[in-house]
């Protein structure tokens, strides 16, 4: 085929979402993507499947109160927007806020997806009540993770696919959209040779043939730019956090490479905000790696302690699970690009989370018997895939006692930056403000708190209790790496994911959903996310899209 009403460059979620909607529509539609069959739905496979949603069934039973001008007041609070180019992401933002408080989830709960009961407080902030931060849980849990959220937009494709209205053409990298007249009317690039790698893995980008593909409107769903650390680097914010660091992990695959940024932008499209970066402070080297610095997000509760590549404890708002963005920058200025968590067995065993549809095959499999198996009846380990990384993985370190833990975290860091003494003071007063439920120490009183949330108590915030007592050991550090994950700006687009121009004007028959629009507008996170946004923005901008496009 090629000519078609519509076409997607880029087959993940947003593209999905966006080619479900055309075609439902009656309309024909050709999506392509530099990737083979293996890799549909592109990084939104390897989530932990979470959802923004406001004022869920699944909130009011874990008796959460929440409601949509508490959702924006956060949302707004955490975004700071504060530049002339954010009139557009800002409406986004209050776009989503409605769709997340209304039709997100009847609509989603229709198409077949379900969600895990206890609802995950993320990104809990840290400051004021004005500011960064989530003031209640509201990250959805997709029974299935992020399979589970794409096996319903898939399914939808599919069924097109068999009616002849959806066709895939993997292995095509688009090298320009065409133009008349300032209209976008197709795409050209070359045909790439078969490359049978695992799903993720890097692939060969070996020409084979040239292809030319004509359509009366353009989408343009290619993912942001996390896997390209050429130009991750190009759009660093050094005004904001710094210098960027030396070494960083790769929270996504190599093909998350940003390309389709300039080729828009040659054929009237307009990037904004491309030095809001999202990017992670929790990061281990994936002992299994799939793709070139694999890295995996530890998803902390709120127990460890923090400590920098000197041995100083972090302050507020550098807590576990608390304020992402600031604690990076915490990080970068200590003029290291590493930092250390330090807990117990305890401690892991009930907040260490993994990021991802892989690390957490009980989720993943959709089965309560599995998740019970590895989460309630596994004694006193965590669950396999954290107790595999604490067996194998090159940043954990685990000692009996303290003395041997910082012997243990030297050696892994190939320096002698930490002091066992010094650890042991900031841990002993720690300590000493377990033996009441009243605390001057800011981490601890936030454990308490947190054990308020019935959710948190249950699965994911642990009892209280002394590091240095050997009753609740092993005691173990791990390394943390920054880690490269979403963009949060991209190219501007109207409530209609129609691209606009510097100049505000339209360019006809051209759309952008997903990442590569920043969610939305380009950029409706502003600065900070609020967790469970990023497959939220991309069905949200993805389904405006595919409503608008050819309308």
């Amino acid at each position: 085929m090629t000519s078609s009403d519509a076409i997607i460059v880029g087959a993940g979620l947003a593209g999905l979402t966006a080619a479900a909607e055309l075609a439902d529509r009656s309309k024909s539609v050709v999506i392509v993507d530099q990737e083979g069959p293996q890799n549909l739905g592109g990084q939104a496979f390897w989530s932990l499947g979470g959802l923004f949603m406001i004022d869920t069934p699944e909130q009011r039973r874990m008796g959460i109160k929440d409601s949509r001008d508490l959702a924006l007041n956060d949302w707004m609070g955490s975004a700071q927007f504060d530049r002339p180019e954010d009139a557009l992401p800002r409406k986004w933002a209050e776009a989503y806020i409605d769709f997340a408080a209304g039709e997100m989830r009847p609509w989603l709960h229709k198409m077949g997806l379900r969600w895990f009961p206890v609802v995950g407080w993320a990104e809990r902030g840290g400051s004021f009540a004005n500011g960064h931060g989530n003031s209640v849980p509201r990250f959805h849990i997709t029974w299935g993770t992020g399979p589970g959220v794409l096996e319903h937009f898939i399914r939808r494709c599919q069924d097109h696919v068999d009616a002849g209205r959806i066709t895939y053409l993997y292995r095509h990298q688009v090298d320009r959209i065409e133009t008349q007249a300032g209209a976008a009317k197709g795409v050209s690039g070359r045909i790439l040779a078969p490359d049978a790698a695992v799903q993720g893995a890097q692939t060969n980008r070996d020409p084979v043939s040239d292809f030319t593909l004509n359509a009366d409107a353009v989408i343009v769903t290619s993912g942001g730019i996390g896997g390209n650390f050429e130009m991750v680097r190009k759009v660093w914010p050094t005004d904001r956090l710094g210098p960027a660091p030396a070494s960083m992990l790769s929270g996504v695959p190599a093909h998350v490479d940003g390309r389709m940024l300039e080729i828009t932008q040659n054929a009237g499209g307009h990037a904004i905000n491309q030095d809001r970066l999202w990017f992670y402070t929790e990061g281990v080297q994936n002992w299994d790696p799939i793709w070139p610095r694999h890295g995996i997000r530890i998803l902390p509760g709120p127990s460890s302690m923090w400590f920098d590549a000197k041995g100083n404890r972090f302050a507020p708002p550098a807590l576990p699970g608390f304020d992402s963005l600031s604690t990076f920058k915490m990080i970068l200025d200590t003029g290291y690009d590493y930092s250390w968590f330090v807990l117990t067995q305890k401690v892991i065993k009930k907040e260490f989370a993994l990021s991802g549809s892989e690390q957490n095959p009980d989720f993943t499999s959709a089965k309560w018997m599995e998740v019970i198996k590895q989460r309630i009846l596994s004694g006193a380990k965590a669950t396999g895939p954290v107790e595999a990384f604490k067996a194998h993985g090159a940043d954990f370190v685990v000692a009996d006692t303290l003395p041997a833990l910082v012997e243990g975290m030297n050696q892994t860091a190939g320096s002698t930056l930490l002091d066992a003494n010094h650890l042991h003071a900031q841990i002993a007063a720690r300590d000493a403000q377990m033996d009441n439920p009243f605390s001057k120490d800011a981490q601890v009183s936030a454990i308490h708190a947190a054990r308020q949330y019935r959710g948190d108590k249950l699965i994911r915030t642990a009892k209280p209790h002394k590091f240095l007592d050997p009753a609740n050991g092993p005691l173990i550090a791990v390394r943390l790496h920054l880690l490269t994950r979403k963009t949060l700006g991209g190219l501007q687009t109207d409530l209609n994911s129609q691209l606009v121009k510097a100049d505000g004007t339209h360019v006809d028959g051209l759309y952008a959903a997903g990442e590569v629009a920043g969610f939305g507008g380009g950029g409706y996170h502003g600065y900070n996310s609020l967790e469970g946004t990023f497959l939220g923005g991309c069905i949200f901008s993805g389904r405006a899209a595919g409503r608008s496009a050819l309308s």
